[in-house]
């Protein structure tokens, strides 16, 4: 596959006035650009090259491992990307984001508050393994931590979260996924934590489990059961009786 020039979108100036959030949220960014779907945060050696397909994360580039990495294995089987092309394309972003934030009022952007919505990937039952599902949408800058909580402690294996994906209106959503087993003795939280955040979101999950029926409901519902059946006996015993009055030979027959 040959990459595409990614269209410049904007750069995007964060002056360092903007303090992250306190706790284990330590992730800061001086200044971030964007370049379509190449984002780069000049805090440190981070950036991120994605390709989309369809609003959903095709693949990125490892900036660490300098390789290419698939949303879906199967896709590398058939496809190619040179992960020089992100390579190159981050390199390009962070000159051009110098060169700009120098030139610029560092005039500061707004923080925006991230939407979470948490779901889970298929209909539930218990003991059953599933995925549930993360969705943190209108998130700006990209910058923002996700975790889960498995009973209020902190789950890290088996969770799955995607790069940044962007939006039209330059902001972005990100999804992070947490492959469990549904009990009825289990809840789970989504923390996300954001510089639009007072404090951290927890989007709070549990399995909806029916509630047992007590023995005196069952027995109102096996009389109420009851008592409509034999009311529907009578009517219908009544009807047929009536049916065969009304078909029998009349009492004045006519003249021969």
């Amino acid at each position: 596959m040959t990459p595409s020039r990614a269209l410049v979108l904007g750069i995007l100036a964060l002056t360092t006035t903007l303090s992250p959030c306190g706790g284990e949220f330590d992730v800061k960014a001086d200044h971030v650009g964007s370049y379509g779907i190449t984002t780069y945060q000049s805090y440190g050696p981070n950036g991120q090259y994605t390709m989309e397909f369809d609003g959903d994360e095709e693949l990125y580039v490892d900036l660490d491992k300098k390789e290419t990495v698939w949303r879906l294995p199967e896709f590398g089987q058939l496809l190619y990307f040179d992960p020089q092309g992100g390579l190159q394309n981050i390199a390009t972003e962070k000159h051009n984001l110098d060169v700009l934030t120098k030139r610029s009022n560092f005039t500061p952007a707004t923080n925006e508050v991230p939407e979470v919505t948490v779901f889970p990937k298929s209909p539930v039952l218990l003991g059953q393994p599933n995925t549930l599902v993360c969705f943190v949408d209108k998130i700006f800058p990209p910058v923002v931590n996700i975790t889960w909580l498995k009973n209020s402690k902190s789950v890290t294996e088996t969770v799955y979260e995607t790069s940044f994906l962007s939006k039209r209106d330059h902001s972005f959503h990100k999804i992070s996924y947490l492959t469990f087993i549904p009990s009825d003795d289990d809840v789970y939280d989504c923390k996300v934590e954001h510089w639009g955040l007072e404090e951290p979101a927890l989007k709070h999950w549990e399995p909806e489990v029916p509630a047992p029926m007590s023995e005196l409901m069952e027995t109102v519902v096996c009389a109420l059961g009851l008592s409509v059946g034999i009311v529907g006996i009578v009517v219908g015993t009544i009807f047929i009786i009536q049916g065969l009055r009304s078909g029998g030979p009349s009492r004045h027959p006519g003249p021969l």
